[in-house]
């Protein structure tokens, strides 16, 4: 009799009887992770043309620092932006890092956008120029590109620190969008956004086991 012959494929198991993933599973979290970016991306799109025939209603639910009532547009304004130029120019690097930072589980992907959400909002109401108003999702994209650099030296996982390093090598730029070098772009949102993305690699650090 074969030990083991009740536990499935033999390819499901790594050469100490460790179990990994199998192919299958491989292939639905990469269609779980791409419906749910492509989704989320579509939405911002619907957002946005809804803002422009309402008359840009929506962009009420920017951030404007400092006025106690508008700590409750810190997590609208992530899904609001100032034309479709504006959204264009976010939609692409959402996709891609969003995509490659739920490729680990969307409950944890979940858990790490909104605490980036709430860094970038929060650092923005805290320290943006009086007057202002700030919305978009770039301060995400700034704090998933900073938990991707650094998810894989967190979690000791080699696979996850090629991919962080590919991702610094392709949007390595974007670090300069946290400095106030361009008027009318919310380097704090970028900042803080980035503070967030590193702090979650932390916070939901993964056991190497898991």
């Amino acid at each position: 009799m074969a030990y083991g012959s009740h536990y499935g494929p033999e390819s499901q198991y790594g050469p100490h009887g460790v179990a990994r993933p199998a192919p299958a599973s491989r292939r639905a979290r990469a269609r779980d992770a791409g419906v749910v970016v492509a989704g989320w991306v579509a939405l911002l799109w619907v957002l946005e043309a809804i803002d422009t025939v309402s008359g840009h209603a929506l962009d009420t639910f920017g951030i404007t620092p400092r006025e106690a009532g508008e700590l409750r547009d810190v997590v609208p304004a992530a899904f609001v932006h100032f034309g479709f130029d504006h959204l264009a120019a976010n939609s692409v690097p959402l996709l891609v890092l969003g995509f490659l930072a739920a490729l680990s589980g969307l409950r944890r992907f979940l858990s790490v956008v909104t605490l980036i959400v709430l860094a970038s909002g929060l650092g923005v109401w805290l320290t943006a120029p009086a007057y202002s108003t700030t919305a978009g999702v770039s301060g995400v994209i700034f704090g998933l590109f900073g938990y991707l650099l650094i998810r894989g030296f967190v979690d000791r996982r080699p696979g996850d620190i090629v991919v962080g390093l590919l991702v610094g090598l392709v949007y390595g730029s974007l670090l300069w969008g946290v400095l106030p070098t361009t008027a009318g772009v919310s380097w704090q949102g970028h900042l803080f956004g980035l503070l967030g993305g590193v702090a979650a690699a932390f916070v939901f650090r993964r056991s190497r086991g898991a």
